[in-house]
């Protein structure tokens, strides 16, 4: 017999309630002890540079909240879903609701609903709360934590000009000085013409030229190759110190808007920086797909009674929880590292895990 249309939905708000409230409850928690155990490691710099408690509280740790939600989101989802739903099991209450007349299909709606309204919030954390957040926390680590690295940049690479490659291992605004400088030009054919190495190159504000020690300038014409090598001298690399700052811009203080304007220019420019940029940017709009496809996973692998108990169905989960997070970080570095495209570096581990979710609900009503 088939429940009347009002009980159906006190049990679709009785499902929602526990999922929203586990998962809350348990990202509440873990939150807490996060923070615990960053006070005790950053005690000593709050006390040596006077952070004051109003800061740390408001600057600080509210603003890393956005950022914590956002990255584990999914992962808490799951162990929340994998939680609550093998208690209902284990009560016998799923058997009752699925015994009532309520199909398998209609029974996952609330976990739907619920993984809906978290990843609409993911989201709108992900795309313009947590720039903002971010923005605030560098301040912070600026003022407070990493007083003197303000001006010190590393592992810098950006494009000055079409065909003009760039490589620094740091560089130090201050002294307007990089260290292991590299500098590749490629003809129409992207084939290497010249290089220029240098251990040291500081540029000389009066007459615009980069002092460069222990200097290396190779020059190839086909098959002809040209070699000096110099101690010490003045050399035009054809950049600024400016440059330096605009290839270490912070996409991570950018909104999904301004993030994809800035895509946009750096591809008139032909950089090659941004391949990171549009790692963000599609992992800001596709990882909250994530979260529902957890909340299936989580659905199917505990709905079933088991003599385990919860163990089982969190060393389950646990595991398939573990393997997609690995997935998605290798496809992150393929594609950062060779050909993989962005975009798919991100969707194709969502729709891998996406097609396992769906045979895993499918089988699991049997």
């Amino acid at each position: 017999m088939r429940l009347p249309h009002i009980e159906t939905r006190l049990i679709d708000r009785y499902i929602l309630g526990k999922y929203l409230k586990t998962f809350f409850m348990a990202l509440a928690l873990i939150i807490v002890i996060v923070i615990t155990f960053d006070v005790s490691e950053k005690l000593d710099d709050f006390l040596e540079n006077h952070a004051p408690l109003r800061a740390i509280i408001f600057q600080h740790y509210f603003n890393f909240i956005p950022g914590f939600v956002s990255l584990y989101s999914a992962l808490f989802i799951f162990i929340s879903v994998i939680f609550f739903t093998s208690k209902m099991a284990g009560n016998t209450e799923i058997i009752a609701i699925l015994g009532s007349g309520i199909s398998y299909q209609r029974m996952l709606r609330p976990f739907l609903h619920g993984s809906l309204m978290v990843a609409l919030i993911v989201f709108i954390f992900s795309n313009f709360v947590i720039p903002v957040s971010n923005r605030k926390l560098l301040e912070f680590d600026k003022q407070y934590i990493h007083t003197r690295r303000d001006n010190y940049f590393t592992n810098i690479h950006f494009q000055s000009e079409p065909g003009h490659q760039l490589f620094a291992e740091s560089y130090n605004v201050d002294e307007k000085r990089s260290y292991k400088l590299h500098k590749d030009i490629y003809n129409d054919k992207g084939a290497l013409v010249e290089r220029h190495i240098a251990e040291i190159a500081t540029f000389d504000s009066v007459n615009g030229l980069w002092t460069c020690h222990n200097y290396y300038h190779r020059t190839l014409d086909g098959l002809n190759e040209h070699l000096e090598h110099v101690a010490v001298k003045q050399v035009d690399l054809g950049i600024q110190p400016e440059d330096f700052s605009h290839a270490v811009e912070n996409i991570e203080v950018m909104n999904s808007i301004q993030l994809f304007r800035y895509i946009q220019r750096e591809k008139l420019h032909g950089s090659t920086a941004i391949i990171a940029a549009l790692i963000e940017l599609y992992q800001r709009l596709l990882n909250p797909l994530a979260i529902i496809i957890m909340t299936y996973m989580g659905v199917a692998v505990s709905s079933r009674k088991s003599r385990g108990g919860i163990g089982v169905h969190l060393a389950i989960g646990i595991s398939l929880a573990f393997s997609f997070i690995v997935f998605m970080r290798a496809c992150v570095v393929f594609s950062t590292n060779s050909n993989l495209p962005p975009f798919l570096s991100i969707l194709l581990p969502q729709a891998l895990y996406a097609l396992i979710a769906f045979f895993m609900v499918k089988k699991a009503p049997k």
